[in-house]
């Protein structure tokens, strides 16, 4: 099922008829996402039982953020995710000597300059960092220019949110979890990440990523994404397709970043998970930046779209 929030409470998209039906008594899309089955059959049965009942049609223009989220992790999960971003950081703001070396050494040598390659910790542990998840951007929303920063950035991202608590859970018992999915976008302040690559004592999880994340309006349950690592997403600014991507071949499955994350602490429903930007999905590897007044539209098939318009530099 497809849930949405909205001031009259959840509705559910009915894909045969085109519409969104309402849900009479549902004001927690969490507690319809725990549900399960159970609760999967009797949207089904809703949505059936008012196929010819206009007045059941609801509006999704109406809908904001699909539920309070109460954290964020964000992992980072694709090794040429990491190799171009770490190529385009150095290239773009690190010092002229720097850039040299990375350069002359993949011109003269054909292969990766070592330092842009993850090392063995990536593949051994899932990698995350903590994010501010009272800076959530619903769809629609204007996101404000970051006054720290000239080079705000896009990154596209699968995520989920967490329906069960979880406590030192095996990866199986971490993917029963999984409420359901949606679209996310880690908006990232370039400059600033590289420079805490450069000096900073936490990686880029200081200044550079946790000004503002958006998220979604859709959110579909866990069982209409049984391969999380075949979803397939784009970005487009003001209309045009700038990259495409898609989620196959992680260094880890969801269930490893789950039980990894809940080692040693308890997760509870509303808890936001990130996979990470879909290789090749965000400015940053493009070389391509975005400018206040551009629209930027997140798309991941099966799930919706995210758009949020760039507000100008204070």
């Amino acid at each position: 099922m497809k849930l949405r929030t909205t001031p009259k409470g959840v509705i559910a998209e009915d894909p045969e008829r085109g519409r969104w039906v309402s849900l009479p008594g549902a004001t927690e899309m969490l507690s319809l996402l725990a549900g399960g089955a159970e609760a999967r059959a009797e949207v089904a049965s809703r949505i059936e039982s008012v196929a010819g009942d206009e007045s059941a049609t609801a509006d999704p223009a109406t809908a904001g953020l699909p539920f309070a989220a109460r954290s964020l992790r964000a992992f980072s999960l694709w090794e040429s995710h990491y190799e171009g971003s770490a190529r385009m950081l150095v290239k773009r703001f690190f010092p002229k000597p720097v850039r040299g070396l990375a350069a002359g050494f993949e011109r003269v040598t054909r292969r990766t300059f070592p330092p842009f390659k993850p090392n063995e910790r990536f593949y051994e542990v899932p990698a995350f960092y903590v994010g501010n998840h009272a800076a959530m951007l619903a769809d629609g929303e204007e996101m404000p220019w970051p006054s720290h920063t000239g080079y705000l950035d896009f990154e596209l991202e699968l995520a989920f949110v967490l329906a069960r608590p979880l406590a030192d859970p095996s990866p199986a018992e971490a993917r029963e979890a999984i409420g359901g999915w949606l679209v996310l976008n880690d908006w990232s302040a370039r400059e600033v990440q590289a420079e805490e690559a450069r000096h900073g004592m936490f990686g880029p999880a200081v200044k550079s990523k946790t000004f503002a994340n958006s998220i979604g309006c859709d959110v579909i349950s866990a069982d209409e994404m049984p391969d999380w690592t075949a979803a397939r997403g784009r970005v487009r600014v003001d209309g045009q397709v700038w990259c495409e991507g898609g989620t196959a071949n992680p260094a880890h499955d969801v269930g490893e970043m789950l039980a990894y994350a809940a080692a040693g602490e308890r997760l509870e429903p509303g808890d936001v998970v990130s996979t990470g930007t879909m290789p090749g999905c965000c400015g940053l590897e493009l070389d391509r930046w975005i400018q206040p007044g551009q629209t930027v539209e997140l798309e991941i098939d099966g799930i919706g779209t995210l758009s949020n318009r760039i507000g100008a530099r204070g």
